[in-house]
C-alpha cells in the first residue's frame, strides 16, 4: 500500500500506480494479481477493503461522454454532468455501489461504469451533480442507474448499495432508502473530504494544480509524502480543517461566508436563475463600476504599503454614493418637469400629492445603474478575498503551507482561483501556496465510495481507528478456531 494508506485497517485501501504489482506479505513482496471478484469476495471473510486499482488513471480531457447506458440520462432539470471523468484501465472487479455528497446547494454523486461495447478492460469513475433543491431529479437518476446495473458495471440491480455523505445524508436518507428500495450507508461528511483528497492527491495526474493569471493551471504531480496540510473546503459555507495525516485532521475554523452567501444575494441582486448563471455574468462584469478602488481614493497606487491603485478598498464602496447621485438626478428632472407645468395643472398636481401615501423607492430605482454583471463579480470578489484572507491567517497560525482549495464554490472559475491564489501570496508575501483540483466538488463524494465496506462485514464502525479491537476479535475467532479443530 502507498505510505499514506499503510494502516492495514483502514476502510480504503487503494492498489497504486507504484505498488499495484507486489506488496507486502510476510516482510518481503509478492506478486499481486488484477482486482477481481474473488478477491473482493475474500475481504468479507479477510478483513481489508475493496481495492480501487488507480495504476495508469487518467483524466479523460474534453467534453467526452462516458460510453454507458446512463449516458442516455437527460442532463435536465438542475443536473450537470462533470465531462472530465477518470478513466481505470486497470480496474475490473464489479464495483456495486453509488457515493453521493449532498450539501445545502448542491448533490454531488459519483459512480463506476465500464467501456459499452469495448474490448478494452476496466471502467471510469463519472461526476454528476444536482441542485439540492431538485434532490428527486437527484434520486431519479440513481434509480436510472439501477435499472442498468448489470451494463454499467456487471452487478444485479439487488446489490446496489449507496454511500451518502454531508447534511443531505441524514436529511434525505429515508426518502432514497423507500424509492430506491437499497441500502442507504452514511458516512462521517470531514473524513470522507480527506479520503477524497488524498485520492486525488496522490493517485491522479493532471488533478492538483496552481493557478494565476500569467500561469494558468501548472499542474503539480502526484506525490505520496503529503502532510500536514490544509484544506479550505468552500460549499454554502466555509470549512477550514488542518490535516497531519491519514485519517487524522481538525477543524480548526470556517465562516458562513460562502458559495449560499453568493448564491443568495445575486438571487436578490440579479436575474440569474443559477449558480453558473452567476459565474458566467461575474466573468463579463466589472467590479470597479461598483467597488471603491485604492485608486479612487488616493488617485494612484499605495506604495508605501504595498497596494496597487486597482486593489479593492471597499466592496460596494461606490454604490451607495453612485445610488444618491442617481436619486438627486431624478428628483432635478422631477423639478424641471414640474416647473414646465401651467399654474392650474400645478394646483392639480399638489391636490393629488396631499391625498396619496408617498411610495417607497423600488428596487429597480436603486440598482438600475449598475448592471448584474458588475453586481456579480464584485460580490464574487468580496466573498473569495474574505475567505481567502481568513484561509491565510489560520495557515499562519498552524505553521502550513500547503493550503488545497475545494467545493463547488470554484466550479474551475478563473476569477475565483485567481484571487484566491493572489490572497494567500499576498499575504504570506509569497511563502504560501494555494493548489486547486480539477474535481474539487467531489471530494466528499469520491470519499464516500472509496470508504465503501462490502456487505456483511459486521457491525458498522468496527473498522474505524487504528483496528486494534478488530485484530484482537480475530486473534480471538482465530483462536476459537484452533481449538475446535483440535478437539475434533
Amino acid at each position: 500500500m502507498s505510505q499514506h494508506y499503510a494502516n492495514t485497517h483502514v476502510d480504503t485501501a487503494i492498489a497504486t500506480a507504484d505498488d499495484a504489482d507486489a506488496e507486502h506479505h510476510d516482510g518481503g513482496f509478492r506478486p499481486r494479481a488484477m482486482t477481481n471478484t474473488a478477491e473482493i469476495d475474500s475481504t468479507i471473510s479477510h478483513p481489508g477493503s475493496v481495492r480501487i486499482n488507480v495504476k495508469g488513471a487518467f483524466i479523460v480531457d474534453g467534453t467526452e461522454q462516458p460510453a454507458t447506458p446512463a449516458n442516455g440520462y437527460s442532463n435536465a432539470n438542475g443536473s450537470y454532468h462533470e465531462g472530465k471523468d477518470i478513466r481505470l484501465p486497470n480496474h475490473t472487479a464489479v464495483v456495486s455501489h453509488i457515493a453521493v455528497d449532498i450539501g445545502g446547494s448542491l448533490a454531488k454523486l459519483v459512480y463506476f461504469s465500464r467501456e459499452a461495447h469495448s474490448t478494452e478492460p476496466g471502467g471510469r469513475l463519472n461526476f454528476h451533480s444536482f441542485e439540492t433543491d431538485r434532490v428527486d431529479d437527484c434520486i431519479e437518476f440513481m434509480r436510472h442507474l439501477k435499472d442498468n446495473q448489470l451494463a454499467l458495471n456487471g452487478s444485479k440491480p439487488k446489490d446496489l448499495c449507496i454511500m451518502a455523505t454531508g447534511g443531505g445524508a441524514f436529511k434525505y436518507h429515508d426518502k432514497i432508502k423507500k424509492a430506491l428500495g437499497v441500502d442507504v450507508l452514511r458516512e462521517e461528511e470531514m473524513a470522507c473530504l480527506i479520503i477524497g483528497l488524498d485520492f486525488f492527491i496522490t493517485e491522479i495526474p493532471r488533478e492538483v494544480f496552481t493557478y494565476s493569471e500569467t500561469e494558468p493551471m501548472q499542474f503539480v504531480q502526484p506525490e505520496a509524502d503529503i502532510y500536514p496540510y490544509m484544506l479550505v473546503n468552500i460549499g454554502s459555507g466555509v470549512s477550514i480543517l488542518k490535516v497531519s495525516g491519514p485519517r487524522k485532521y481538525e477543524r480548526v475554523g470556517g465562516t458562513s461566508l460562502g458559495g449560499g452567501t453568493l448564491w443568495g444575494l445575486l438571487s436578490l441582486l440579479t436575474p440569474a436563475d443559477s449558480f453558473d448563471d452567476m459565474l458566467d455574468m461575474a466573468a463579463q462584469g466589472d467590479n470597479a463600476k461598483v467597488d471603491m478602488l485604492v485608486g479612487d481614493i488616493y488617485g494612484t497606487d499605495y506604495n508605501k504599503i504595498g497596494l496597487k491603485s486597482t486593489a479593492i478598498a471597499s466592496s460596494f464602496g461606490k454604490v451607495f454614493r453612485m445610488k444618491r447621485e442617481a436619486e438627486n438626478e431624478a428628483e432635478d428632472s422631477e423639478n424641471t418637469t414640474h416647473d414646465h407645468l401651467q399654474p392650474s395643472q400645478q394646483i392639480q398636481e399638489s391636490s393629488s400629492n396631499t391625498s396619496s401615501v408617498p411610495q417607497p423607492k423600488t428596487r429597480t430605482d436603486a440598482v438600475s445603474r449598475f448592471s448584474a454583471s458588475d453586481i456579480s463579480r464584485s460580490l464574487l470578489y468580496a466573498i473569495s478575498n474574505n475567505i481567502g484572507q481568513i484561509a491565510y491567517l489560520h495557515s499562519h497560525i498552524h505553521g502550513l503551507s500547503h493550503i488545497y482549495f475545494g467545493g463547488s464554490f470554484i466550479r474551475g472559475h478563473p476569477q475565483t482561483m485567481n484571487t484566491l491564489s493572489y490572497a494567500i501570496r499576498f499575504w504570506s508575501k509569497g511563502e504560501k501556496q494555494a493548489y486547486f483540483l480539477r474535481h474539487e466538488g467531489y471530494l466528499g463524494a469520491v470519499g464516500a465510495f472509496l470508504n465503501r465496506q462490502p456487505r456483511n462485514w459486521g457491525r458498522r464502525g468496527s473498522f474505524e481507528g487504528d483496528g486494534a479491537a478488530l485484530e484482537e476479535r480475530l486473534r480471538e475467532r482465530r483462536g476459537g478456531d484452533n481449538e475446535r479443530e483440535m478437539a475434533a
